[in-house]
């Protein structure tokens, strides 16, 4: 793989490994921990064999390192040879390149494996911003220098957005749903915000869930013990099993967050007379819970919503997070009272015609998410305010 080139003092550098760059250049790179982004998952993913090998996730993080070799900007990245994982899909841009007599794959990307979450990343010290308009060029570099068809960057935060935007990359939206603290003081004050109704039928499937002999316990820490992630493995397999999926996360990577990241997880059990039945796993950030993998082993009416959706709405407000993240689509969601949230990519192609195309198509698409959440707010679960 061909290196970018240099800028006056700050170089461009490849790592084929997270484990070539040293965990406390990488964490001073983050403004607030997230935990997503952190090298510690990073690593796990990578460690675990869940990346890397014939995954089709080939590590590939662009660094900018000073005269000293410090790194002062950094994104994680990755060699695809598909499009799986992603949740930003571009197979029909993939297909009409290919019917154009070009390939396709591979193409870089930026993001976190299996994980729809938006976050940073464009990272760089806190007093280097300038360097994001760095790292999108030394992508660019990277594009053109191995003839590769193009380069993503998905679920990026404001700030990226308009570093990308300005380095005239196309921009793309997406919708996700999200759930917002406004302050309540426990789930009932959270409720007092629905409308009659609404409200009724989630404390009507809460109840469920206790009329059906299950029990919830959330765990984190130390709390958290080998046979629980053996049991949450079993889970994930099950969901894998049921969508025709891919099990890309390998029962090692679950040992490894043990070890690395056991206080930034929050483990949800639903049990059964004393055995668990189904769990979800959360991420802990600073100021917002990720809802990441969930599976079960019993067909229980509304478990997914308890143990994914209510369990995390009270951890949050117990913790004072401001806000959940559960994940890719779901309009399911809105009455639970996640509401729609616009998500953003970025995308650099570097074939013409298919560039004009991907503009064309991404213009028209953000109308369409426009209209969406506009049209999905309408039937907000939320009491109408005057």
């Amino acid at each position: 793989m061909t290196q970018p080139g240099q800028n006056d003092r700050i170089s461009a550098k490849i790592f084929s490994g997270l484990q070539e760059i040293d965990r406390a250049e990488w964490q001073a790179l983050l403004a607030s921990p997230h935990p997503l982004v952190s090298y510690d998952f990073l690593l796990a993913l990578e460690q675990s064999g869940s990346v890397g090998g014939q995954s089709g996730w080939q590590p590939l993080h662009v660094g900018l390192t000073d005269a000293t070799g410090r790194l002062q900007a950094a994104l994680p990245g990755w060699l695809k040879s598909h499009s799986y994982g992603e949740y930003v899909f571009d197979h029909g841009w993939a297909q009409a390149l290919e019917q154009a007599g070009g390939d396709y794959y591979p193409k870089f990307l930026s993001a976190i494996p299996f994980t729809p979450v938006p976050g940073p990343r464009l990272l760089t010290r806190p007093d280097r911003p300038e360097l994001r308009g760095q790292l999108i060029a030394a992508m660019q570099q990277l594009v053109a220098s191995n003839e590769l068809s193009s380069a993503h960057v998905t679920f990026i935060e404001e700030a990226d957005r308009q570093a990308f935007e300005e380095a005239g990359w196309q921009l793309r939206s997406g919708l996700q749903f999200h759930w917002h603290n406004q302050g309540y003081r426990d789930f009932d004050d959270f409720l007092a915000s629905f409308a009659s109704r609404k409200r009724k039928n989630v404390k009507k499937e809460r109840a469920s869930i206790a009329a059906a002999g299950l029990q919830m316990r959330r765990l984190s820490g130390e709390e958290i013990k080998p046979e629980h992630w053996d049991f949450f493995y079993q889970c994930y397999l099950a969901t894998i099993d049921r969508k025709w999926g891919g099990a890309y996360l390998t029962r090692d990577f679950f040992d490894r967050l043990d070890v690395l990241m056991r206080d930034r997880c929050l483990l949800v059990l639903a049990e059964k007379d004393g055995q668990p039945v189904a769990a979800a796993l959360n991420f802990i950030g600073p100021d917002c819970l990720y809802g990441r993998n969930w599976g079960t082993l019993a067909d229980v009416p509304n478990l997914h919503f308890e143990t994914c959706y209510y369990q995390a709405i009270d951890f949050a407000i117990e913790a004072g997070l401001a806000r959940v993240e559960a994940g890719a689509q779901g309009l399911h969601k809105v009455q639970r009272g996640y509401m729609p949230v616009k998500t953003a990519s970025a995308h650099y192609i570097s074939h013409p015609g298919l560039a004009a195309a991907v503009s064309r198509f991404c213009r028209q698409e953000a109308g369409g998410i426009t209209a969406e959440a506009r049209m999905i707010e309408t039937s907000s679960p939320y009491r109408k305010t005057a």
